[in-house]
């Protein structure tokens, strides 16, 4: 059985579309499908919407509705761990990623030839400065952190159950779901699609979630930050150290009659912040240490119900 994982938030618009093209893509699948809609704490009518129409459709679902809003990916985790299928596949409710992805994915996983499938953006059709905002990080992150990763970054995904196993029972607070399944390892495949314009509503991906999703991209996944800290302090210190030899010569040599405030000021300000550049940085270690030593779960679920159509 094929488990396709849908978390919404903010999809009130365009859930009978989204309805209809799960609706469509299932009756062309030869295998059992269940759909797992998350309600990821969702503050419009999404939940009451779709507890209305499942009754109603021609494919078997279930419907997780979550305590509060706890962001996309613990919401697709939460419908990872429900799902009961052999293979699992993650589609997005705005329906920018073609839902035929999940046909796709579940072909590959079921025959073998891979254990997680990415689905790469060939092309995107998003406004140019997040585009380019976009693919400025992805490369940086490539090249500093991930290597394996593809260029644009990855969104959409299927896997087996067994790395659906060893993902869910991770528990890491505050992480990139994506960047957690590279960790992993496991035999992986690639689909391009194009990525469509949001026809419906607007995205709730602010930039502050995109920035707190950067972070956590970063931290969880390599000590980098730390090194380029240790670096700066090296470099900073050897500076410091050359220009106090400098300036005691001068002074000896009465070059300097009158200590100046200017090369004051800027020493206390240079190492000032890179005092604060490095309480920072630890400090967000130290805070993802804290969250994971808390191991408070990644998502509380209040209810599930299920629709067992035909």
């Amino acid at each position: 059985m094929l488990s396709i994982v849908i978390p919404v938030y903010k999809n009130e618009e365009n859930l009978d579309r989204l309805l209809r093209e799960v609706e469509r893509v299932t009756a062309s699948c030869e295998d059992k499908v269940e759909v797992v809609f998350v309600v990821d704490g969702s503050p419009d009518r999404s939940l009451e919407i779709l507890r209305e129409r499942l009754p109603r459709v021609r494919f078997s679902s279930r419907l997780v509705a979550l305590s509060r809003n706890f962001g996309s990916f613990n919401a697709i985790l939460a419908g990872l761990d429900v799902g009961s299928g052999e293979t699992f596949a993650v589609l997005a409710a705005d329906l920018q990623e073609p839902p035929e992805l999940a046909l796709k994915f579940h072909g590959i996983l079921s025959r073998g030839e891979a254990d997680i499938v990415f689905g790469v953006r060939a092309s995107r059709s998003d406004p140019w400065i997040d585009e380019a905002a976009s693919r400025l990080f992805w490369g940086i992150y490539r090249r500093l952190v991930l290597p394996e990763l593809p260029p644009g970054g990855v969104d959409m995904f299927g896997c087996t159950r067994t790395v659906r196993d060893r993902v869910v029972a991770l528990r890491e607070a505050n992480t990139n779901l994506i960047a957690l399944l590279f960790w992993v390892g496991f035999r992986r495949a690639y689909v391009p699609y194009e990525r469509q314009p949001r026809r419906e509503g607007t995205s709730a991906w602010t930039l502050a979630k995109k920035l707190r999703y950067s972070l956590d991209s970063v931290f969880n996944f390599t000590d980098l930050p730390i090194r380029l800290l240790l670096g700066v302090g090296i470099v900073g210190t050897t500076t410091a150290l050359a220009y106090t030899i400098v300036l005691l010569v001068a002074r000896l040599t009465g070059r300097i009659d009158i200590p100046g405030y200017t090369a004051t000021a800027l020493a206390i300000a240079f190492f000032g912040s890179i005092t604060s550049l490095g309480l920072g940085i630890v400090g967000q270690y130290l805070w993802l240490v804290l969250q994971n030593s808390r191991c408070r779960p990644s998502y509380l679920i209040e209810r599930v119900d299920d629709f067992q159509n035909s």
